[in-house]
């Protein structure tokens, strides 16, 4: 009976979410953001990045922004302004197998020009909108893309095909078969060391 509750308890395995991922320039690589947008405050000379893509839900392991955060190359021609920043940007809005039915929009950056108090959602906000927000304040959309969703989960039949380095995509997350299948184990293990107290 037990056995049965855990099988019936688990769940489908998903592809990941399609959302947008946001990402620092550090060290010469793309590193997770661990901050919000709203709560990040870049300094002057720091590049955000923004990456749209299917990924699992796991920080790390989503689709990295496929453009190196060439701080120079980006801002280089933009005049600093005394009493604000220059905050680099770059927008990657993923490929067509990502895409929810839509033709994504080229790769692109920008040069953010703000106040030295801003937030990474107000330089986006600067350079990238129109922005949209879902009612909890989750970033659905930028530049207006994509027209709909917001952080849609998917399937394993919704998986898009195009996968790996190319795409700019690591690992696809932790197995849920390994998962269910472990706590199955543990579950068993458990029951079995029940019954033997028993019958002490």
């Amino acid at each position: 009976m037990l056995i049965l509750l855990v099988l019936g308890a688990a769940p489908a395995q998903a592809a990941g979410y399609r959302y947008w991922s946001f990402w620092k320039w550090s060290d010469g690589a793309w590193a997770y953001q661990q901050q919000g947008p709203a709560v990040y405050v870049p300094q002057d000379g720091s590049v955000d990045g923004w990456r749209f893509a299917v990924s699992p839900d796991s920080g790390q392991d989503a689709a990295r922004p496929g453009a190196a955060g060439d701080f120079a190359a980006i801002c280089d021609s933009t005049a600093e302004q005394p009493g604000r920043k220059r905050v680099a940007v770059v927008l990657d809005f993923g490929s067509v197998a990502d895409a929810p039915g839509e033709t994504p929009p080229e790769r692109r950056t920008a040069c953010g020009v703000v106040p030295g108090n801003a937030d990474s959602a107000e330089v986006l906000a600067a350079v990238a909108p129109p922005l949209r927000y879902d009612t909890n304040g989750l970033l659905c959309a930028i530049a207006g893309y994509p027209k709909a969703g917001c952080g849609d989960q998917l399937g394993a039949a919704d998986r898009p095909a195009t996968t790996g380095a190319a795409d700019g995509k690591h690992s696809s997350g932790p197995d849920i078969g390994l998962i269910a299948g472990g706590a199955l184990v543990a579950v068993l293990a458990g029951g079995a060391v029940w019954q033997a107290r028993r019958r002490r």
